[in-house]
């Protein structure tokens, strides 16, 4: 900073204020620092900042899985909150591992991010008590926290199942089955429930083999829609509880003859072109509003924690509207 104040004639506190993007400088005085710190290769020394502040102008992000479609958005949301607010987005994927989350999450702590955003695979996180108390501030999406006091932003899993499963009613369909991810995860057991409450609604018992909770993985789905078309009295419709299930599901069924109706939870790539009925979460949305929730609390906020749950919707486009064959 001495040697950028030097050649461009000004004080050591005139850099700082350009550097920093404070008033109180002449355009032509910053203009005159910018070219000195151009033709020196200046850079700010964030370490010595994060010292003085004690701020690192910085945020983690714990995902399930990077790869998933659903994640994206979400995660371009919460980076340009993050970017607008000054702060770099550190992201990491647990894989749906509850120790892989907490080796993650204490790994962002240990580099001092400000605060973080977690999709937690595990129900237990009073590990990171100590770090919320030190100051971290912390917001769970997609699933809430489990024995720790923090900010929430959700979905609505069991109105979307709900509705997506009464959508099928509606178009006639008395045998549908519901095929789920594991169910250990809060999404999976909501949007089972709403399906079976959507069925008690309209006086429907479900039956053995109706229901499939488990692996995500396409052997396994392909497994339980194999077992639901089968025998004498199959499942004229099918939900499938979340976009991977979705896509394994599409391809199952495009090897069929006889149609049977379908409606995803999460929309899916091409699902428009396909004609595929879906409740739609609005990924987008979610991790904006985690975001800002986020940047709140490092500005100060100190109200009660907050659970904010989003509403789905309905986008019909053919395969939830088709009747019983």
């Amino acid at each position: 900073m001495k040697d950028v104040a030097a050649r461009a004639g000004v004080g050591l506190k005139t850099v700082s204020r350009v550097v920093n993007s404070e008033p109180g400088v002449t355009p032509d005085t910053e203009r005159r620092v910018q070219e000195a710190i151009e033709a020196l290769g200046f850079r700010r020394n964030d370490s010595a900042r994060v010292l003085r502040k004690g701020r690192t102008a910085s945020i983690g992000l714990v995902l399930e899985d990077l790869a998933d479609p659903f994640y994206g958005p979400l995660s371009r949301a919460v980076e340009e909150v993050a970017r607008a607010h000054g702060a770099l987005l550190i992201n990491g994927s647990s894989a749906e591992d509850p120790e892989r989350e907490q080796e993650l999450v204490l790994a962002l702590c240990a580099r001092r991010v400000d605060g973080l955003i977690v999709i937690p695979a595990g129900d237990d996180h009073r590990y990171l008590e100590p770090e919320i108390k030190a100051g971290i501030a912390t917001v769970f999406v997609d699933r809430p926290a489990g024995h720790v006091d923090v900010d929430m932003v959700l979905s609505d899993s069991f109105g979307g199942s709900r509705e997506g499963v009464a959508h099928l009613i509606a178009h006639g369909h008395r045998r549908i089955g519901f095929i789920g991810d594991q169910p250990r995860i809060h999404t999976a057991t909501e949007r089972l429930r709403g399906y079976h409450a959507a069925m008690a609604d309209a006086g429907i018992t479900v039956a053995d083999g109706w229901v499939s909770l488990g692996s995500t993985e396409p052997e396994r789905v392909r497994t339980a829609v194999e077992e639901m078309l089968s025998g004498p009295e199959p499942v004229t419709a099918l939900f499938a509880g979340n976009n991977r299930v979705t896509v394994t599901v599409v391809r199952v069924l495009a090897e069929r003859e006889r149609p049977v109706a379908l409606v995803g939870f999460d929309d899916i790539e091409l699902a428009d072109l396909l004609g595929i009925t879906v409740i739609s979460q609005d990924a987008a949305a979610v991790g904006r509003t985690a975001a800002e929730h986020l940047f709140r609390r490092l500005d100060g906020a100190d109200h009660a924690t907050a659970r904010v749950e989003l509403p789905t919707t309905l986008i019909p486009r053919g395969s939830g509207e088709l009747p019983p064959a």
